[in-house]
């Protein structure tokens, strides 16, 4: 299934060329207007492709964050897993030396009544009489029963210990099935997050692709149109597509402004911009939606729409940014210095 996806976009592209080669037959009739008009519609078509793309890097961002945090609880769990096999394990030798302890008490306790059955029954009248005293009878009797009360007790507390013992390992194998249980299903939630990477970095690609090839025609259309103004009988002011920017040389376009999504938490921040270029502290690279933040207040991969800007996710650390700030990016710094610094209320999607 895996391979078939690559011939599948080909295939897909195959038709876009296609369709390109069929529109720009189409538009061979020398007409600078109908050429310009295309190269119009493509630019539009590319900006569309270019705002669908920045919505999906931003969905990309979230993801590789919530994905950094599915990793870390499976490292946080893989270290409680360790801690109670080691608990497991310490309280199985505890059982081991509680059952010979109580082993070890049934055998004394055994002898001691052996030896009285062999020594036969005392008479306590014999006891009475061959003492010297009251006191000296009283310990006498005390001392015939001494020794087994001893051993019961110790045999009493051993076997309590060892139920207690035994109670302690079944808590743990309760709390070890939890755990398994928690362990599944934050991996299940990874499996399912390096999916949903996968298709939107595809998703991405994709549309580079479509806009890789709209530059292709629109330079193609560019050179129709110049060959066609050399020819033409108008005039070359109104005609001219040579003076029209290349795409290389126009700037990277701003998302379509849009409205937040419902729901959100309501937050009043202070807001700067800047225009720096190149990756961010969580590791992307800048783009339009890029946003500076303390992760202190926003943790990285929080989204939010930004009033004026649109919406943004937290991607980057500033040392100046401590608190309710946000230092939002833009490709140009002319654009950043207009931006300046503003007070506004944004919504948080936590």
């Amino acid at each position: 299934m895996g391979a078939r996806r690559p011939r599948t976009r080909l295939a897909a592209l195959g038709a876009l060329a296609l369709v390109a080669l069929v529109s720009s037959s189409a538009a061979r009739a020398d007409d600078p207007a109908t050429l310009q008009s295309e190269i119009e519609r493509l630019r539009a078509e590319s900006d569309g492709l270019a705002a669908r793309s920045q919505e999906a890097l931003l969905e990309l961002y979230a993801l590789e964050t919530r994905l950094s945090r599915a990793q870390g609880r499976l490292a946080a769990l893989d270290a409680r897993r360790e801690a109670l096999e080691r608990e497991e394990a310490a309280a199985r030798h505890t059982l081991e030396l509680a059952r010979a302890d109580v082993a070890e008490a049934e055998r004394q306790l055994s002898n001691h009544l052996r030896e009285l059955y062999v020594q036969g029954e005392v008479d306590p009248l014999a006891v009475i009489l061959g003492a010297e005293s009251l006191d000296e009878a009283l310990s006498a009797f005390d001392g015939l029963t001494r020794l087994a009360d001893q051993d019961r007790t110790i045999l009493e507390d051993v076997r309590a210990a060892r139920l207690e013992v035994q109670k302690a390992l079944r808590a743990l194998a309760e709390r070890s099935a939890e755990l398994r249980d928690v362990v599944a299903r934050v991996e299940d939630e990874q499996a399912k997050l390096l999916a949903a990477r996968s298709a939107r970095e595809a998703f991405i690609a994709d549309l580079a692709a479509q806009r890789a090839l709209n530059e292709r025609r629109i330079a193609g259309l560019q050179a129709q149109a110049a060959e066609a103004a050399q020819t033409s009988q108008e005039s070359e002011a109104s005609e001219e597509p040579a003076a029209t920017p290349s795409p290389g040389s126009r700037p990277e376009p701003p998302p379509e402004p849009s409205d937040p999504k419902p729901g959100g938490e309501q937050m009043v921040v202070e807001s700067t911009a800047y225009c720096l270029r190149g990756t961010t502290a969580s590791g992307l690279p800048t783009s339009w939606g890029t946003v500076a933040v303390d992760t202190r207040i926003f943790p990285f991969g929080t989204k939010m729409y930004i009033p004026g800007y649109g919406n943004g996710v937290a991607a980057d650390t500033g040392s100046a940014i401590v608190g309710r700030i946000i230092d939002v990016w833009f490709p140009t710094c002319e654009q950043a210095r207009a931006w300046g610094r503003k007070t506004l209320t944004i919504t948080v999607f936590w």
